[in-house]
């Protein structure tokens, strides 16, 4: 029981030295390049410079093929980040190869959903909007004046 003690003690100090943000960051990381699977942002980032700077019949499939590539490369990466993030080196490790960043094609930043939720009104710092717009016949809103 000493040794279990001892243990969870030591951990806990080594924990509060260390802090847990390496960890944090890495498997935020982790996460972030494995739902590559998901949206493909490599693959649509590299038809789109393909076909802007280079010949027609050639970008479409070179950029498509490349990008496959540099999207399994992401998630395969996202997948070990996940995986490993309780072991040190909390670095993004291949840049070289993949940027630690996911890439987005030029013609699409990511941003909040164009929603009201989301919107401030220049007064109260509130926005309005329907209540219930999903409820038909709904016509009541916030700030109605």
């Amino acid at each position: 029981m000493r040794k279990l003690i001892f243990c969870i003690a030591a951990a806990l100090v080594a924990a509060g030295i260390t802090g847990c943000t390496g960890p944090e960051h890495k498997l935020a990381r982790g996460i972030d390049n494995t739902m590559e699977l998901v949206r493909w942002g490599d693959m649509r980032q590299s038809i789109e410079e393909n076909a802007v700077f280079s010949a027609p019949d050639v970008s479409y499939t070179y950029g498509a093929i490349h990008g496959f590539d540099q999207s399994l490369k992401r998630a395969g990466l996202g997948v070990l980040e996940v995986a490993t993030f309780p072991l040190p080196s909390y670095d993004p490790i291949l840049t070289w190869t993949v940027p630690a960043v996911p890439q987005y094609p030029d013609s699409y930043k990511p941003h909040l959903i164009a929603d009201p939720l989301f919107e401030t009104d220049t007064y109260s710092g509130y926005s309005g909007g329907d209540i219930a717009p999903f409820v038909p016949g709904s016509r009541f809103n916030v700030f109605d004046y």
